[in-house]
């Protein structure tokens, strides 16, 4: 009978390491390419890695044929707080970014970053608090390009300056494309809508703004959109700025409009 009890035993037994095993493989959230992350945080593709607050992640390209990667964040529907870098040999950051997004789910953040000459290695940091996690991702194939209308809408913005640019409600994103003629480039884009209320700010330094001109997309739902272009570098340091719409919804519903005209007392 005793031996009899032991094997009886003996499958859950076995079942019992089995189950250990499974759980302690199992790995982190965003560790690898191909993984589905549930829960809460933000929703995580196929090929976006979750980024704590606090922490750093490295995307490494070895290759000299990638000349130009696409970096993708996105939040649950939580402010957005990274600083992305470039990095290019020892001590060697030619391309710098402070990125801030109000809602990262509403308005997520979507630039080019150009990586000539390799190896190049792309940081992200995500430097809000350990509640607000980020969805971050970048890639090296289908990058996003400005088109024809954005490379030919080129103004020239002086050091010190700035620059406007009001946009329809019916415009969903507007691409921003800046560069220089070989000098640093120095800038801040804003994303407005209504009096000082920034929706999205991204701070840039390019070492070299036509080597590694800045391309970037911005999401623009809902009306009273405004993109301010700042120059930051000294007088002795232009840039030119290209600020086109990029999708246009077809279908704008009529609502009331902000800032059109109120008619007191009107008859029927």
């Amino acid at each position: 009978m005793a031996l009899v009890s032991m094997l009886a035993a003996t499958p859950a037994l076995r079942m019992t390491p089995v189950l250990m095993q499974a759980t302690q493989a199992r790995p982190m959230a965003g560790s690898m390419a191909g993984l589905a992350v549930g829960g809460p945080g933000p929703a995580i593709t196929d090929s976006s890695i979750l980024v704590q607050g606090g922490s750093l992640r490295t995307w490494s390209y070895r290759s000299p044929a990638i000349e130009q990667v696409q970096v993708i964040l996105s939040t649950e529907g939580r402010p957005l707080d990274a600083d992305i870098e470039l990095w290019h040999g020892p001590d060697n950051t030619p391309t710098k970014m402070r990125v801030y997004v109000e809602n990262g789910q509403l308005r997520p953040f979507s630039a080019v970053v150009e990586t000539p000459r390799g190896p190049n290695t792309v940081a992200i940091r995500n430097i809000g608090q350990i509640e607000f996690p980020i969805a971050a991702n970048v890639i090296a194939d289908d990058v996003d390009a400005p088109s024809a209308d954005c490379a030919a809408a080129s103004m020239t913005i002086q050091g010190g300056a700035l620059r406007t640019y009001p946009f329809d409600p019916s415009v969903d994103s507007v691409q921003v494309l800046l560069k220089t003629d070989g000098r640093p480039l120095n800038a801040r884009i804003e994303l407005l809508q209504g009096p000082n209320n920034n929706k999205q700010v991204v701070e840039l330094y390019t070492e070299d703004g036509c080597d590694r001109p800045f391309f970037c997309v911005l999401e623009t739902p809902g009306s009273g959109n405004v993109v301010r272009v700042v120059n930051t570098a000294p007088i002795e340091f232009p840039m030119t700025a290209s600020v086109v719409p990029m999708a246009i919804s077809e279908d704008m519903s009529t609502g009331a409009v902000l800032g059109g005209d109120v008619v007191l007392g009107g008859g029927v």
